[in-house]
């Protein structure tokens, strides 16, 4: 194809957006396009973030968080109280009803907490696994129960602990229930086809006094395409008004049309480098401190998050997000980039030639080929093995990943109890196997005392990097695209609410570019 030929196709989705312009608006249907399939629309049945989003439209929780200050506020429930460490009292909202006309109520709540609490078919059992169950006290009053006191429970409920109805459920069953859910959230699901088109109404019986609000879109249609190309065409042709998730380097050409907006925003999904520290995959090198302070002497985090990840990304020195609770920053161990001191610690660690070593990932070409390249200028040769994402976590599972390039969302949990249990407490994806590390995080995670747990967590992050037994890379941000008559915010955890979207007037759009910046 010529250059010319590529400019006149360029211009051809420019055109057809001047002709399409505010077709959204006009339908007052928001069409998105993405690349998530999520064949089962049951919130507890998929870890697709696609999914993940989908299920704060359609189900509540029984706390809400503001998404920006993180505080909560009361959704489904409207007060609760800590008995003790292990049990917390939920007064719930009356006059909530299903999406099928059901009434709310505590059954309901008991039912969910019950089931997430035992049921080891939910694709991420191991982020419940603190729950022991709930009772009914009355009606409107629920009683869970925790295995462990948890001072992050809040943060779970609000954001991964869906509440589902327990008559329809039942009576429907499990396969039932994900080819026509009914949840309480202020969208319900029209078409439940999600692998190639999934569609949303505004629920018009939705509650008054939810922080969510009422949706000011009537209608959400997801068309489900293959890749980032196909959603960048939707959206210059004209036929999706948001996009998110392709390759920064689109950028420029969707904001050469003026009826379009592309941002990049950071998220709390961190890139990390797991090192077998332990030993877990034989004898190799990895089990010397010395060899894994060079590794990490020897990486250009500040490069990495600049010029492949760009713009809002940042370097990172602790095993966790900034804002999350716990994540003591300044305990961190730094190690700046220093190709010369790590080639120093390779010779001392007897090592003055380097070695062979295996880089497992899932990640991007660009981010193990950087990676590589850093490794072999102090010596080190890394052959990569790329594989999808399940079969690396798979392989880190069986203890054979010896040097894994990864990323790690924590759920959004704007705790480090969402990340530092799963890569340090004998999990089966912790190479380090500390058991100083792993006590200190159980303990930090099994008191309710703010102090405390800051000095546990403390600790635990000084010890993870001073034996650089775990690389934190960077932060990723996540590029988004849509037209000029929506407002549309990014927030850090990579949730994007839809039922806060509105249309805006061409004259209301200097105030929603104004509210992104």
């Amino acid at each position: 194809m010529t250059a010319l030929t590529r400019r006149a196709c360029l211009a051809l989705p420019l055109l057809a957006v001047a002709s399409q312009a505010r077709a959204g608006p006009a339908t007052d249907t928001l069409r998105i396009s993405w690349r998530e399939v999520i064949p089962n629309l049951d919130p507890y049945a998929n870890q697709s973030r696609a999914g993940f989003a989908l299920a704060h439209e359609v189900w509540d929780t029984l706390v809400y968080r503001d998404p920006r200050n993180f505080a909560i506020q009361p959704l489904l429930a409207t007060s609760w109280a800590w008995e003790d460490d292990r049990a917390l009292v939920f007064t719930l909202r009356s006059g909530v009803t299903w999406q099928n006309g059901d009434t709310f109520g505590a059954a309901d709540v008991a039912y969910t907490i019950n089931m997430v609490a035992s049921d080891r078919r939910l694709s991420a059992p191991a982020i419940y696994n603190w729950l022991a169950g709930a009772d009914v006290l009355d009606p409107l009053r629920v009683r869970v129960r925790l295995k462990r006191p948890m001072p992050a429970a809040l943060e779970y409920f609000a954001m991964a602990i869906w509440i589902l109805p327990r008559a329809y459920r039942e009576r429907v069953g499990r396969d039932g229930f994900a080819r026509a859910p009914v949840g309480s959230g202020p969208y319900r699901v029209v078409q439940a086809d999600g692998a190639s088109r999934i569609e949303l109404a505004r629920y018009d019986g939705y509650y008054s006094g939810s922080p969510k609000g009422r949706p000011a879109i009537g209608r959400i249609v997801a068309r489900v395409v293959a890749d980032t190309t196909t959603q960048v065409a939707d959206l210059l042709g004209g036929t999706a008004d948001w996009i998110w998730k392709f390759e920064p380097d689109r950028i420029p050409a969707i904001t050469r049309d003026p009826h379009l907006v592309a941002i990049q925003a950071e998220s709390m999904r961190i890139g990390y480098l797991s090192l077998d520290a332990a030993g877990r995959t034989g004898v190799n090198p990895l089990t010397n401190e010395k060899v894994r302070q060079a590794i990490s002497y020897a990486i250009d985090r500040a490069a990495m998050a600049r010029d492949l990840v760009g713009t809002g990304s940042r370097p990172l020195n602790a095993p966790c997000y900034p804002t999350q609770i716990g994540c003591e920053t300044a305990s961190a161990v730094v190690y700046p980039y220093d190709p010369a001191r790590a080639r120093q610690l390779l010779a001392e660690a007897g090592y003055p030639h380097g070695f062979t070593i295996n880089l497992v990932t899932y990640e991007p070409a660009q981010v193990s080929a950087a990676l590589q390249r850093y490794l072999r200028a102090v010596g080190i040769d890394a052959p990569v093995i790329q594989l999808p994402a399940g079969e690396v976590v798979l392989r880190s599972i069986e203890g054979e990943a010896r040097m894994e390039a990864g990323d790690w969302g924590s759920y959004s949990i704007n705790d480090v109890s969402a990340i530092l249990p799963h890569f340090f407490t004998f999990t089966p994806e912790d190479y380090t196997r500390d058991p100083r590390i792993r006590d200190l995080i159980e303990a930090a995670g099994s008191t309710r005392d703010p102090a405390r747990r800051k000095a546990d967590y403390a600790q635990a992050i000084q010890a993870i990097t001073a034996h650089a037994d775990w690389l934190p890379l960077y932060t990723y941000t996540v590029t988004y695209a849509f037209t000029r008559d929506l407002a549309f915010t990014p927030f850090p955890d990579e949730l994007p609410r839809f039922f806060l979207c509105r249309w805006v007037t061409p004259d209301q759009e200097n105030d929603a570019s104004a509210a992104r910046r």
